[in-house]
């Protein structure tokens, strides 16, 4: 019998491992496990902070805006070196790096330099985006490309920086995440040539289909079964929309005009209804309904007050809480956009909210973390330290540790076990 070779051993104990470790508390995407800003059901909730919260390890890293995302016990950033944005991997519980990848050239405006776009861990594989649109499917293993695409050679998507006029991802960075259903991965190209969205086999990077002809906005794609068909909910640089998820076909559509194009916030499902908000439009809820052999959507409600820009909003029950449009947190009941309460003292521009039992773990813009009461008749603040510098990337919670990133580290916090 032939010796097992050296190289396949080894990969065969790392697949074991990542078997015998996996978890359903991974937080392998943008904003957790169902992309919604809510932790995995059962995750301990701390009931408080430290004075000083304990720090399991903390790493340098590079610029960028991206959030670590965590499966199986392998955490995935992305940020630059100076000269290209870089793919890492790293042991989640020591912070140990496992190897690196230069991937895409580094793109840098007034807002820093660095990728913008969150990873997805899909079993043994990782895919990342870069600000200029280059898309690699990487094996979680050891970083090895397994397929890519670019959406400037391949779908005519022109990244032009700052010298582009309106804040689409052609100037700002392709920052919207894309989503995985099954065996398919849907793709905000953003090309005006038929391809807004594209879907590709996960595994071989084939295309599938090809959708619309929006530009990209900042938004991360969303999955939802709405009026019975299960569809890519996607708030583009011109509309808000709904694309079959088998074919690409246009369900429905409802133009959004926003200053410079600039919509950031994910859209947020609640059961057949869809809420976006952005600083012009305010907060927005459309109820998605059959109409003939298609769909429509209809304005449900709207508050033009909440003029949010770059959060999104975390659902716990009937209500919706967030960062507000002023530098403070509100919460909004979602069955009728009434405002039901707001406290000021939130950051400058933006704050990450996770939902974790019946509290809320808010992470503001500042680097200040803040436990806050999920209770819709009044505000209730818990504890508030400070645990990292300035940052604008989403947080991971995973088994009572929270993984934040600002502007020079990536840190491993230990909320549960303070001692």
């Amino acid at each position: 019998m032939k010796p097992f070779p050296r190289g396949a051993l080894r990969f065969l104990l790392w697949v074991c491992a990542l078997t015998a470790t996996a978890s359903g508390s991974d937080w392998p995407q943008w904003r957790g496990p169902a992309r919604d800003g809510v932790a995995a059901a059962g995750s301990p909730a701390p009931n408080s902070l430290s004075p000083e919260p304990k720090v399991l390890w903390r790493k340098k890293v590079g610029g960028g805006h991206s959030s670590p995302v965590i499966a199986r016990g392998t955490l995935i950033y992305l940020d630059e070196d100076g000269v290209n944005e870089a793919a890492h991997a790293l042991d989640a519980a020591t912070g140990k790096e496992l190897w690196a990848l230069p991937f895409a050239p580094i793109y840098r405006d007034e807002w820093g330099a660095g990728p913008r776009s969150t990873p997805i861990i899909d079993g043994d594989r990782v895919y990342v985006q870069s600000c200029n649109g280059e898309f690699r499917c990487l094996g979680l293993a050891d970083g090895h490309t397994i397929w890519k695409t670019s959406f400037e050679k391949d779908f005519g998507v022109v990244f032009l920086g700052s010298k582009a006029n309106e804040g689409t991802a052609a100037r700002r960075g392709n920052n919207g995440s894309g989503v995985i259903d099954g065996e398919r991965i849907i793709l905000p190209v953003g090309s005006t040539n038929g391809a807004s969205l594209v879907c590709f086999d996960k595994k071989i990077g084939t295309v599938i289909w090809k959708s619309q002809d929006d530009e990209a906005a900042y938004s991360s794609l969303m999955i939802a079964t709405l009026a019975g068909i299960k569809q890519v909910v996607a708030f583009t640089a011109e509309a808000l929309m709904g694309v079959d998820l088998q074919n690409g076909k246009l369900l429905w559509s409802v133009p959004l005009k926003t200053n410079a194009k600039r919509h950031v916030a994910t859209p947020v499902i609640i059961g057949d209804n869809v809420l976006v908000n952005s600083h012009t439009i305010g907060l927005v809820c459309l109820k998605i309904e059959k109409d003939g052999d298609g769909q429509k959507a209809t304005e449900a409600w709207v508050n033009k007050d909440l003029k949010i820009n770059l959060a999104t909003p975390v659902v716990v029950g009937q209500y919706l809480y967030t960062h507000g449009p002023a530098q403070n947190f509100v919460c909004i009941d979602s069955r009728t956009g009434k405002e039901m309460w707001r406290h000021a003292g939130f950051g400058k521009d933006y704050s990450s909210t996770i939902a974790l039992g019946k509290n809320l773990l808010v992470l503001t813009d500042l680097g200040e973390l803040v436990l806050v009461a999920a209770d819709s008749s009044h505000y209730t603040e818990v504890a508030r330290r400070q645990v990292c510098g300035k940052t604008w990337s989403f947080p991971a919670y995973i088994d009572g540790k929270l993984y934040v990133r600002d502007g020079r580290e990536l840190i491993c916090l230990d909320l549960i076990h303070p001692d």
